[in-house]
């Protein structure tokens, strides 16, 4: 029954995704979306660990200390800001340091964000919850996003809690993907 369960939820997840990348014109990313969450790696884990009011990943973060599907996923899908971390060739600590992430998949990024609000609180979601998912996990991302990335980030993330998806969804589309005035 998870098994099934888990397998509706990337589902629905990946078609809210799609939903909001075909409204700005991004098509291919919208289709392509989260498709190693089907492979193995991710899907078994995933279905183990399937709660239905959360991720997965954190479950099994919890269980055995990190999350195996998570690193195999923020390695192949480009609209996490993980991905785009790389050795610096800087005196940083750690040695590691964010890339600026190309618009598209930031764009990808907000989709996803929103269409996990969307699934996690179903008819409570509001336009808010995505600013307010992120804001409280934000004391981690500062050296991980870069500040163009950040920057982005948060500016269409209050325009969506302010103005709503029509106005956001057509800014993107207008003035950030087709740099249109």
């Amino acid at each position: 029954m998870k098994v099934w369960r888990h397998f509706k939820t990337i589902t629905y997840h990946k078609y809210l995704v799609m939903q909001g990348c075909f409204k700005v014109g991004l098509y291919k990313q919208g289709l392509l979306h989260d498709l190693s969450k089907y492979s193995p790696s991710e899907f078994i884990v995933g279905a183990k660990y399937y709660q239905g009011n959360r991720s997965p990943n954190n479950a099994e973060r919890e269980d055995i200390g990190y999350s195996s599907a998570w690193l195999h996923h923020k390695g192949r899908n480009k609209h996490h800001y993980e991905y785009w971390i790389d050795y610096s060739m800087k005196e940083i600590p750690g040695g590691m340091a964010p890339a600026p992430m190309p618009d598209k998949y930031i764009v990808e990024m907000l989709m996803d964000r929103i269409a996990a609000c969307k699934v996690y609180h179903g008819k409570t979601y509001t336009d808010k919850d995505p600013l307010i998912y992120y804001e409280s996990g934000k004391e981690q991302a500062p050296l991980l996003l870069h500040e163009k990335t950040r920057k982005k980030l948060e500016f269409l993330l209050r325009m969506l809690a302010q103005k709503g998806e029509d106005y956001t969804f057509s800014y993107i589309k207008r003035r950030i993907l087709y740099k249109i005035s």
